[in-house]
């Protein structure tokens, strides 16, 4: 059996710009992410940055890409619209696409769900974050208990401007009360789409075990479709991305 290979994409902004984050991920979000995948079985992961040409997200890479990880806060509208028509296309023609964190307000997210995506409440306190899973018989929490505790995340809180999952796997609680929709699974196309919510760049989440446990995971749940691998290009394109 062939292996799941992965791009995971990043900005790689707050890690030049920021000691203390470049502390905490000293080669970036997305190599952190990709050493783990790397160590785990049948998955192949490389990287891609916004600021390579074509934001790293080639022809060449998008063909040998079956799942693609997005990481972005800072510069979503340097984000060409090209790229993310040509990301947009892939994904309703069966690539894999897991949207981690702030990458919430990406071009690509609202481009898929067609809804103001950035709009949410928010709270940068450090507090803890326990992510309830409420669908424990679903293949992204496979090996995990009742939930996933961080000791210092950022607040996400509702109401998060997403159309309704197809499949709410986690709910989060933070400690000033708020709940927050934090994994949602979605299908456009041919294409698997899960939003997980953990990653505030200032914090070491990237280096938790489960939450690089449920991104494995993830990748292995969007990389299902049989229909990954054909011609690309036969699907109407999106007129305008907001």
């Amino acid at each position: 059996m062939s292996n799941i290979n992965v791009t995971v994409w990043n900005e790689y902004r707050h890690e030049k710009q920021s000691e203390q984050v470049k502390a905490i991920y000293p080669e970036g979000i997305h190599r952190a992410i990709a050493n783990y995948l790397n160590g785990q079985d049948g998955l192949e992961a490389g990287t891609a940055v916004l600021d390579e040409p074509e934001h790293g997200l080639t022809d060449e890479v998008l063909d040998r890409t079956d799942v693609l990880i997005w990481w972005g806060h800072l510069a979503h509208d340097e984000v060409s619209d090209e790229i993310v028509e040509k990301v947009r296309q892939r994904v309703l023609c069966g690539m894999g696409l897991i949207v981690l964190h702030s990458g919430h307000g990406s071009k690509i997210f609202q481009a898929l769900m067609g809804t103001n995506t950035g709009a949410l409440k928010w709270r940068d306190d450090g507090e803890k974050e326990r992510i309830w899973i409420i669908e424990p018989g679903h293949p992204i929490p496979k090996g995990l208990g009742e939930y996933i505790e961080i000791p210092k995340e950022e607040m996400y809180g509702e109401r998060f401007e997403i159309p309704a999952p197809d499949e709410l796997i986690f709910i989060s609680w933070f400690e000033g009360g708020e709940v927050f929709r934090s994994g949602c699974c979605y299908k456009r196309g041919q294409g698997h789409i899960f939003y997980f919510r953990p990653g505030h760049e200032t914090f070491p989440v990237y280096h938790h075990p489960e939450v690089l446990q449920v991104i494995a995971n993830s990748v292995r749940w969007a990389a299902k479709s049989e229909l990954a691998k054909f011609s690309y290009g036969r699907v109407a394109p999106l007129e305008t991305v907001r």
